[in-house]
């Protein structure tokens, strides 16, 4: 099994606890703050820098075990992120919702809860967690699961990043009214970083939606490359969670000037 499937599979083992919790999750999740607008914010002159909170990966191993999620979030935030990503898988990615919660009290930046959604209930997870998105892998979904899933999170107020990697996926994800398209160059089974599949892409989503160029995007001649096929914003992890200045290292990838898709 590939690490996708581990991860998928560790995800329905976590939902399946939750599950017993079901009660308590509906009432945390009525009761949280409503996270502040995603899309929204990444809706600039300017190409928007999502900055993630990341301890390690199934291809970098290790990363910065030690990382605060408060203090990390408040550094991206002073060096110019539009957003925060927060890795709450706890195997592979050594994340906690509590890492969310605490980027999120920490800063007024939106959150995006990234993990591995598999079930109607991590839904609710993200809701009680005060998250403003969350995080659908097109290919971690059987046919259908994910419009279900993203309606749930519709109903319970959260945005949906939905994760693609081919132009099929890209259809289904098109398929959900308003959800932001985040393009990966990291095949999850292999690991490996394709750019040809984000310059595919990116320019096949229509304007009116924002497009998130993921992996592979490090330094600033890297948010240029993906600004010209037409990138609104980049999800940008390991090059700043290992970076001894983290405010520094997100301002360097701010301010590259967007450049709208033709379509």
């Amino acid at each position: 099994m590939g690490p996708l499937g581990r991860l998928s599979a560790s995800a329905a083992l976590r939902a399946e606890t939750l599950a017993l919790r079901s009660a308590e999750m509906r009432a945390q999740a009525k009761d949280a703050p409503q996270g502040a607008p995603f899309a929204q914010a990444l809706r600039r002159s300017d190409v928007a820098v999502i900055a993630e909170v990341k301890r390690r990966s199934p291809s970098k191993g290790v990363i910065n075990a030690t990382i605060d999620a408060a203090s990390q979030g408040t550094a991206y935030a002073r060096g110019g992120a539009a957003a925060l990503s927060i890795l709450t898988e706890p195997s592979e990615f050594g994340g906690t919702v509590a890492d969310l919660i605490d980027a999120r009290d920490a800063t007024r930046l939106p959150t995006l809860k990234k993990d591995f959604h598999v079930h109607p209930i991590q839904v609710l997870e993200a809701r009680a967690a005060g998250a403003s998105a969350l995080l659908l892998i097109a290919r971690a979904l059987p046919p259908g699961h994910l419009g279900e899933l993203a309606d749930h999170a519709a109903a319970v107020g959260l945005e949906v990043l939905i994760e693609v990697r081919s132009e099929s996926e890209l259809e289904d994800a098109l398929a959900v009214g308003d959800a932001v398209i985040g393009v990966n160059s990291r095949d999850l089974e292999t690991l490996v970083i394709d750019a040809t599949v984000t310059e595919r892409l990116i320019p096949m989503i229509p304007r009116d939606r924002v497009a998130i160029a993921e992996s592979g995007v490090a330094s600033r001649t890297d948010v240029e490359r993906v600004a010209r096929i037409g990138a609104d914003a980049v999800l940008v992890g390991s090059s700043i969670s290992a970076a001894s200045d983290p405010a520094g290292a997100v301002a360097a990838l701010t301010g590259v000037e967007r450049i709208r898709r033709a379509r």
